[in-house]
């Protein structure tokens, strides 16, 4: 697994230039006026790992098979978008499955570019994105509820228990807060997911600065990084204007431009990276002569279910985990070096998987 990565804003923010720049296609269209995108438009990504094609060349593979993100792009929201307004309302059901919501917001200003409200106001965009994604879940959840009491009556648990989250989540929403916000126990986790609110998704802020301001931000997008910082969150300063320039270089020219321009890295690199700290998730590698592959799960997996991301009968045939650090696998020179220096570890069904950890698992059939 990777992460799907739903990206919403009102029209003329940057999203489409973002989307397109992202998964280097023109699938979607990006026009100045509103509404160009008038279906969702889903991209697959490589996630950039520098320590995959080390990997590789140590342990001679003759494939590189990096792991995935996926990203919905949904059509421009304007206020109004939960009951018809514009185009996005019939796109939301499209981003109930992602894991995390990016609200790109725009942070430059050019009167070429029309904003639909008429300002350049970070912070009142992600209002009213927010808001139209909170009374698009407080019409889910009222819409739910007479279905549930009924069976509730009949005793049934489940349906109590449901009951109670959407209870507490329409106090929230009522309240003009998210559902994220609700205290909802370890045991309950599974219930509210089942829920699949908007706004109980983590929320990545994306702020589209202009060109000059993409190494170190501006004023529009320290606003958003103090939100961010105030709710939890997580903020990307981008350009999408750059990473449209750059999806069109080759290897060596992407470098050369983005030094110089003064960045290390393409926004990209730092977008996922933002993403997998705010899930949570860490990366383990497989290697051998075959292929060599980045594997994605969350902190706190244990190995057997580590395996059964490869394939569910790993997991349910799992005897144990050859395991090597990736500091050790490099130290080492792979497997066989480690092996031979007492780095390679035998694991069981209760060792937590690191970051970067070097598999081979062992499974009965």
């Amino acid at each position: 697994m990777g992460f799907k990565c739903g990206i919403v804003g009102l029209p003329n923010v940057g999203k489409s230039t973002l989307f397109n720049a992202l998964t280097q296609t023109a699938a979607a269209q990006a026009e100045n006026y509103p509404f160009c995108t008038i279906e969702p438009n889903v991209g697959d990504v490589a996630v950039p790992d520098e320590r995959l094609p080390r990997i590789a060349e140590i342990a001679k593979s003759a494939e590189v098979i990096p792991t995935r993100i996926n990203f919905v792009d949904i059509a421009g929201l304007v206020s109004g978008a939960s009951k018809g307004e514009g185009l996005g309302n019939q796109f939301l059901a499209h981003i109930r499955e992602v894991d995390a919501i990016a609200y790109v917001l725009r942070c430059f200003e050019d009167d070429d570019i029309t904003h639909v409200d008429g300002r350049i106001d970070p912070a009142a965009d992600a209002d009213t994105v927010e808001t139209e994604l909170m009374l698009a879940d407080l019409e889910s959840l009222e819409n739910r509820l007479p279905a549930l009491e009924k069976k509730a009556k009949g005793n049934d648990k489940e349906a109590k228990k449901l009951i109670e989250l959407i209870e507490q989540c329409l106090g929230l929403l009522r309240e003009g807060k998210p559902a994220r916000l609700a205290d909802v126990s370890v045991e309950d986790q599974s219930a509210f997911r089942s829920l699949n609110l908007l706004t109980s998704k983590p929320v990545l802020y994306v702020c589209n600065v202009d060109e000059g301001s993409a190494a170190s931000g501006n004023t529009f997008s320290q606003v958003v990084q103090k939100r961010a910082e105030s709710e939890g969150a997580v903020s990307v300063v981008i350009s999408a204007k750059i990473e449209a320039e750059l999806s069109q270089l080759e290897d060596d020219e992407r470098l050369e431009y983005l030094r110089d321009i003064g960045l290390d890295e393409p926004g990209l690199n730092r977008l996922i990276r933002a993403g997998y700290d705010l899930l949570g998730l860490i990366t383990y590698f497989t290697a051998g002569p075959k292929e060599a592959r980045a594997w994605t799960v969350t902190q706190g997996t244990k190995a057997p279910q580590a395996a059964g991301v490869i394939h569910t009968d790993f997991e349910h045939g799992f005897i144990r985990a050859e395991t090597i650090s990736i500091d050790d696998y490099f130290a080492c020179n792979g497997e066989a070096g480690a092996k031979d220096a007492g780095k390679l570890r035998l694991e069981g069904k209760e060792y937590v998987v690191q970051d970067g950890d070097v598999m081979h698992f062992r499974f009965a059939t």
